[in-house]
């Protein structure tokens, strides 16, 4: 890949990690409920999950999904499902920030934060569709592919580290402002209430033909 066209898409990979998704609400709910270093590696979860988008567009599953209309349904089913379920578990969280634990008391490992971003990212048919429109037009395909993806991998990793970093970092010094639970409850709502729509535009989203 020449420089010039790892700059072009260095440039477009900022523009994805910064336009409000899943992953930004993901982050920023972690931060809010978890504080920043426990929450933070939710982030890690969010960049496997770019990673697995990334794979199953390189070994053609991605083309599948966006030339098969029962495969691209049940996808997107899948991840409006999975998002409104998230939003109403955070709806209903209790208002224990600091306190990373589940509905049945038990405390949530990171690996269960790791697994959760994950399945946000995967379950998100608009992007591999999106990787699928975007990626190809930074690629040459008269060069070995492989390295070409490992760059690409590596570039939108870091910018999704930086800006969710941000995101996370952010809602986490919201988190020390709330005093009172009523405060913590109305953020709980609030971020529930973001993951419930991101789950109805993820309903919403057609290809385009």
């Amino acid at each position: 890949m020449e420089l010039s066209t790892w700059l072009a898409f260095f440039a477009a990979s900022w523009a994805i990690s910064i336009s409000p998704g899943p992953g930004a609400i993901a982050s920023m709910s972690a931060g809010l409920n978890h504080g920043f270093k426990y929450g933070y590696v939710t982030i890690f979860g969010l960049v496997l999950g770019i990673w697995t988008q990334l794979l199953i567009v390189g070994v053609g599953l991605g083309a599948l999904i966006a030339a098969s209309s029962t495969a691209f349904t049940v996808v997107k089913w899948l991840g409006v499902g999975y998002l409104v379920w998230l939003g109403i578990a955070q709806w209903r969280a209790p208002a224990r920030p600091m306190v990373a634990v589940s509905d049945s008391g038990e405390k949530v490992t990171q690996r269960a934060l790791i697994l959760k971003a994950w399945l946000i990212n995967i379950v998100n048919p608009k992007g591999t569709v999106f990787l699928l429109a975007v990626v190809p037009q930074f690629m040459n395909l008269t060069q070995p592919l492989l390295p070409q993806y490992l760059i690409i991998g590596a570039t939108l990793a870091f910018t999704d580290l930086v800006v969710m970093t941000g995101y996370t970092a952010l809602a986490s010094r919201v988190l020390g402002a709330l005093k009172e639970p009523s405060h913590i409850r109305a953020m709980n709502r609030i971020f529930g209430s973001l993951f419930v729509i991101a789950g109805s535009l993820l309903a919403l989203f057609k290809r385009s033909v």
